[in-house]
């Protein structure tokens, strides 16, 4: 960090220490920086320099600032804040508690300055005026000057001796991100190339090998021919195509070998969603059809809809299960995992909240219920009416007897 003292634009020039060491013909200087313009606010302003020098050894000035101080001044009101301030209410509430309408007068000291005693009005507060009168010039008398700093930036103009003017180096700054375009272009094209070769090499021996028993004599044959074809293309004229070329030439290629690929995947995958069908079908019936009293609280026409729903489930199944057998691996498949497991989902859907359902609570016992002892002797007769209660016997002998006089 360099400080300089200047009152207008100025160029400082950065040279090499030591010339002796330099090739024979090479400039002492290695560049000049012109700092401006600016306008200090004095004879001369102050500026702090940063200079740097990076791993590269290339000089140059990251930041050039004007550094300024100014005084401020910044009034601070004590009047409000002063302790003495704040009890100027005292003598007004003392003299309604009975001073007798007597004046007060009172010494307000603010900021160490003395004020001589002003008279209050008759009822011991000071009129209005007054006051606002000593905030006002209390205020001014307790402003603050201060200095502030403040930093201007300031512009820099560079010129590295032996380096391109700013026209020309933006010019190759472009230059160079086309290059970076083209670069990648190229390497995904060679990616698109390879891919193509990769899957001749990899589709011939599939054919022979792994697809063997999925494909027809008659489509080995044409997709055999094909890969040959196109591998002749690689080394001659499709040495060196364009990206788009050779994705074209990989799609052509696909679509003769996905649909073999696809009849082998499609068998590895049917048979455990094929199972997985058969054992959702096999468990919710044989719950619908279960005398387990787990099952008593659902209602024997929901378990009815489980039991239809599960037979047609099978017999969907059965179906598609009799068409695929019939046709020979080679042949497209009839049905793909992907409905199977999508008809499994429907199956659980429907069904398992029915099965499912949770048991409704028992009711709680009434209060009536609850009240009556148990053992009761209150039991029905074999005419079917009620004995009469302890307490209705009970009732009747509390009556007094009346008695007749016989004379």
């Amino acid at each position: 960090m360099l400080t300089f003292y200047r009152s207008g634009t100025f160029v400082f020039d950065a040279m090499y220490a030591d010339t002796c060491e330099l090739p024979p013909g090479t400039s002492a200087k290695i560049g000049s920086f012109s700092i401006g313009p600016f306008t200090p606010n004095s004879e001369k302003g102050k500026l702090k320099i940063k200079i740097r020098l990076n791993l590269h050894g290339i000089v140059s000035v990251e930041s050039a600032t004007l550094i300024e101080e100014e005084e401020v001044e910044l009034p601070v009101n004590k009047v409000k804040d002063h302790p003495q301030a704040r009890t100027e209410a005292s003598p007004m509430e003392t003299d309604k508690e009975g001073t007798g309408g007597n004046k007060i007068e009172m010494d307000v000291d603010i900021g160490g300055y003395e004020h001589p005693a002003q008279p209050l009005s008759e009822n011991g507060v000071p009129s209005s005026e007054d006051k606002f009168q000593n905030l006002e010039t209390d205020s001014s008398k307790e402003a603050v000057k201060k200095k502030r700093t403040k930093r201007i930036d300031v512009p820099v103009n560079e010129v590295i001796v032996g380096g391109l003017p700013q026209a020309d180096l933006q010019k190759s700054v472009e230059k160079e991100y086309e290059y970076a375009l083209q670069d990648r272009i190229m390497e995904e094209t060679k990616d698109k190339k390879n891919a193509v070769e990769a899957y001749v090499y990899d589709m011939r021996n599939k054919l022979y090998e792994k697809l063997q028993d999925y494909v027809t004599d008659t489509e080995r044959e044409e997709l055999s021919t094909k890969l040959q074809q196109t591998e002749d293309w690689l080394y001659e004229e499709g040495e060196d195509e364009t990206k788009s070329v050779y994705i074209a030439k990989l799609e052509e290629l696909k679509k003769l070998g996905d649909p073999i690929e696809e009849r082998q995947k499609e068998e590895e995958a049917r048979g455990p969603v094929m199972s997985e069908l058969w054992y959702c079908i096999s468990s919710f019936r044989e719950a619908a059809c279960s005398n387990d009293p787990k099952f008593d609280h659902i209602d024997k026409a929901e378990k009815e809809k489980v039991i239809i729903e599960c037979s047609k489930a099978e017999e969907w199944l059965k179906d598609k299960k009799y068409q695929q057998d019939a046709v020979p691996r080679t042949a497209n498949p009839i049905v793909r995992a992907t409905e199977i497991k999508k008809k499994t989902e429907f199956l659980d859907r429907f069904c398992k909240p029915i099965m499912m359902k949770p048991k409704p609570s028992a009711p709680k016992a009434s209060s009536a219920q609850a009240a009556e002892p148990k053992g009761s002797d209150r039991k029905s007769s074999a005419d079917g009416s009620q004995p009469s209660t302890a307490t209705e016997d009970m009732d009747t002998d509390t009556a007094p007897a009346q008695e007749t006089d016989s004379g």
